[in-house]
């Protein structure tokens, strides 16, 4: 059974006059039920997370300034666009999705949220189109409800997991990968448990064996749980990436990735991070392809 969470304000969350080009989060679930990928009842729609949990990763005050809409206004510039309602309602959504992914995937194997990803957001900062890093308040909760006791977060985003990187900097209890540009956003980078960084240019064939070359070791972490950010923005089309990945390189990485999930018996969780391609097709098509390989891999 695979389930993903979606909500119409995955894709619009904005004001007319501020969108952010979110058409992805509304183009992908329509695109995998036209090609009989999915059925309806393949996906769900989030509530919003508690402040409790939310709080488990970040801290008051920067939560309190999302939620009572005061967040200053160089935080917002931060940010990429301006505070609204529909905004923090969009984020706080996306974490629950995240959180009942990861329920769904202890079930089943793998769970999607058709957003999410949103690894540069901080314990008390908001960054990069990020105000709450999904993965980090899943994470967070199964370890906090003892529903997992060592986690490995495999970030394969063009850009650095800097939020997820700080959240956790002190927690042993969570590993954190991240294979990124060097030179790209966010251009001060946090540590990682594991960071590596790529030049620009590189192609399929030394991305491709760089990411096999780390995989043996993430297993010294002997974890339980994995979270997966699959960021589309490594493809060569992308405006931001400055990397020349193909489509079929994406969707090698993904299979590479999520086979080894399936080999070492490791539940994941799927958020699909960026993408900016100008044809908006080579971004959808790419992140279905992730969707297609993990149903090929565990159903």
């Amino acid at each position: 059974m695979i389930n993903i969470a979606w909500h119409p304000l995955f894709a619009h969350p904005l004001p007319e006059g501020h969108r952010f080009p979110m058409l992805k989060y509304e183009l992908i679930p329509e695109q995998l039920l036209h090609q009989g990928l999915i059925s309806r009842k393949n996906m769900f729609a989030p509530e919003i997370v508690s402040e409790d949990v939310i709080l488990l990763s970040h801290k008051l005050e920067y939560w309190k300034q999302l939620r009572d809409l005061t967040l200053p206004a160089k935080e917002q510039r931060r940010i990429g666009f301006p505070l609204t309602a529909q905004l923090v309602e969009r984020e706080v959504r996306i974490a629950q999705g995240t959180i009942d992914g990861a329920m769904f995937a202890k079930q089943y194997g793998i769970a999607f949220n058709v957003a999410g990803g949103t690894h540069h957001a901080g314990s008390n900062w908001g960054e990069g189109f990020c105000l709450l890093n999904d993965q980090a308040i899943a994470a967070n909760y199964l370890l906090n409800n003892g529903l997992a006791s060592q986690i490995l977060i495999i970030d394969l985003d063009v850009h650095q997991g800097n939020g997820t990187a700080e959240i956790f900097y002190n927690e042993p209890r969570v590993f954190t990968f991240s294979m990124h540009g060097d030179k790209n956003f966010p251009f001060r980078k946090e540590q990682s448990d594991l960071d590596i960084a790529l030049e620009d240019g590189i192609e399929d064939e030394m991305y491709l064996n760089k990411l096999s070359a780390c995989l043996p070791g993430l297993l010294e972490h002997k974890p339980d749980f994995v979270f997966y950010l699959s960021g589309v923005d490594v493809l060569k089309s992308d405006k931001l990436g400055k990397l020349a990945l193909s489509k079929v390189a994406c969707r090698e990485r993904d299979r590479m990735i999520l086979q080894f999930c399936k080999d070492n018996d490791l539940p994941v969780q799927v958020s699909m991070g960026g993408g900016y391609s100008p044809d908006i097709k080579d971004i959808v098509d790419t992140h279905c392809n992730t969707f297609k390989v993990g149903i090929d891999i565990f159903e």
